[in-house]
């Protein structure tokens, strides 16, 4: 049988992204999607939080995924975006080292869509604290891109963030997007931007990249599928 399976690295309190991977592939005979969790239940800048994204814990989940033989492992998750970049690309390699599979993740998937789409003037939403939102600008201006526009929601508990409703995130969005960036990215795996994404390029003329979007546009690719299968999801999918 000739099949794409993707394996996704979910954080353990996240309720969203498995729901939305699997209906974004979901049309799609031939594909799938395939999750491992690691825990990870509060997201703010002291040592706590951050030894959440201890490379072991995500090894290890990446890991079992590998024994399910997965074409692709990714990880749907943001937390990159404020502890830096090179901390994806440091697991990526790890897990390419470990499993033998091809590895990605959110992050480096919007900074290359970002790239693909000629964006530096960004808009930003997510549903994090204030400290939290500050490092993920500055993180993006040291690395060229201006946060032109942003909303954030204050919250810390990442089971918390799935309760935001999709109007709610859609208003957000509306706000940032009368900056004129030249893209929005929804920053969160356990925020519901990803249904709303066609919609809202339709009505502002921006792309929006929804960070769980990203994950599965980027583990399509590691595997060799073509991303242009998947409909309905946005701008980003028509971009190879």
């Amino acid at each position: 049988m000739n099949r794409t399976m993707l394996g996704i690295l979910t954080p353990s309190s996240n309720t969203v992204l498995e729901p939305l991977s699997s209906a974004m592939v979901s049309g799609l005979d031939d594909v799938s999607a395939h999750f491992a969790r690691f825990p990870v239940t509060e997201i703010s800048l002291d040592s706590v939080s951050q030894a959440q994204f201890n490379l072991e814990n995500q090894l290890a989940a990446a890991r079992m995924l590998g024994d399910a033989k997965v074409n692709a492992i990714v990880w749907s998750g943001t937390a990159a975006s404020w502890l830096g970049f090179d901390k994806d690309q440091e697991l990526c390699d790890q897990i390419t080292a470990a499993t033998g599979i091809a590895a990605g993740s959110s992050v480096l998937a919007i900074n290359e869509l970002f790239g693909k789409l000629g964006a530096r003037r960004i808009g930003l939403v997510s549903p994090y604290i204030d400290s939290v939102q500050e490092q993920i600008i500055a993180n993006y201006a040291r690395s060229g891109f201006e946060c032109v526009a942003e909303r954030h929601l204050g919250e810390h508990r990442n089971f918390n963030f799935s309760e935001f409703s999709e109007a709610q995130i859609a208003a957000l969005i509306r706000e940032v997007a009368q900056a004129r960036p030249d893209a929005i990215t929804v920053m969160c795996t356990n925020m519901r931007g990803a249904r709303l994404a066609k919609a809202l390029e339709h009505e502002t003329g921006i792309p929006i990249l929804d960070s769980t979007s990203a994950a599965v546009w980027s583990g399509l690719r590691l595997a060799g599928a073509d991303v242009t299968r998947v409909r309905g999801w946005g701008r980003m999918f028509s971009l190879t």
